[in-house]
């Protein structure tokens, strides 16, 4: 998994609550378990229209949103279906952070496992940065995982709370996979040790 140390770039506005799972990554694209390939279907039934052509008035299809590496947006994001799916469409379309009021804890949780920083703060703060966002190819955002400090375009800083495990396993890349891998060694003796004083299992 990707380290997350600091992020600079442009930060999407989405202001709006309760964006569930399948508005994140409709159902119909749920059939693979690749991580990648699911970002072009990002936000699909809010950035196509009917015969797949893209709304022009949907934020990330604004060419100044193209490349966000930010979102900022409303109230219980994430919230619905328990799928994987969203965070991997997340990332795939290159978003590393989600800045919202509140998450779905499920959806909060899987973002960590999949290299994705979700930050919660208070309503106000997002306001001032969903403010900072609608300045298109100029809502550049700076966050400091390491100081858990995010910086807006004009320089202000607004600081947030995470899991001190959580933030160690972004730093360092590290997801349950990587997290077990860590006791390999551990792993190994145990296993020899079993060998030896139960050769019959």
């Amino acid at each position: 998994m990707d380290k997350f140390t600091t992020l600079t770039g442009i930060a999407a506005p989405l202001p709006l609550i309760n964006i569930d799972t399948d508005m994140i990554i409709p159902k119909q694209f749920l059939k693979t378990i690749k991580r990648s390939g699911l970002g072009v279907n990002l936000f699909d039934e809010m950035r196509y229209d009917s015969e797949g052509n893209e709304n022009p008035d949907f934020v990330l299809n604004k060419p100044a949103y193209r490349e966000s590496q930010i979102l900022v947006a409303g109230d219980n994001f994430g919230c619905g279906s328990s799928r994987e799916h969203a965070p991997w469409a997340i990332k795939d379309f290159g978003i590393r952070c989600v800045i919202a009021p509140s998450f779905a804890d499920i959806f909060y949780n899987n973002c960590f496992k999949n290299g994705i920083l979700p930050i919660a703060l208070p309503q106000e703060d997002v306001d001032k940065l969903m403010d900072d966002a609608e300045r298109g190819a100029n809502a550049v955002v700076t966050i400091d995982l390491e100081n858990q400090t995010i910086t807006g375009p004009d320089g202000g800083k607004i600081s947030f709370e995470i899991d001190t495990f959580k933030k160690h396993c972004l730093l360092n890349g590290l997801d349950d996979i990587s997290l077990t891998l860590e006791k390999s060694a551990a792993i190994d003796t145990f296993e020899t040790q079993a060998a030896q004083s139960r050769p019959w299992v």
